[in-house]
């Protein structure tokens, strides 16, 4: 029986922008480093939380996303008993650049959805 880990490293796409991507590919490092205790799990969870497609209603609807290799179980114990360094998130987050438009001006997005 094989364990199954989080990859904590980013995969290139074709058309991908080797700057935007490196980026990208650093804070999924640091973000994996922030994971003090059940890391692989909690890691796995974000990645199922931010590739579903639609709403999330139900943590079940986490544990059946394909980003999410694990049993239900792990999702629970990942929750129940994972630890997440919040100053080093802090600091990570912080870090990131802005995003910015060709003419320099901030691009964000706001899901004001109910």
């Amino acid at each position: 029986m094989s364990k199954t880990k989080a990859a904590g490293v980013s995969q290139p796409c074709e058309g991908t922008q080797p700057a935007a991507f490196a980026e990208v590919s650093h804070f999924r490092s640091e973000l994996y480093a922030c994971l003090t205790a059940r890391a692989d799990a909690l890691f796995e969870l974000c990645d199922a939380l931010l590739c579903t497609d639609g709403p999330v209603r139900t943590l079940v609807d986490l544990a059946l996303a394909p980003e999410h290799r694990r049993g239900h179980g792990a999702l629970y114990g990942g929750l129940n008993q994972g630890r997440i360094d919040v100053a080093r998130l802090r600091r990570a987050l912080a870090g990131m650049p802005l995003p910015r438009a060709t003419a320099g001006r901030l691009v964000l997005a706001v899901d004001v959805s109910p």
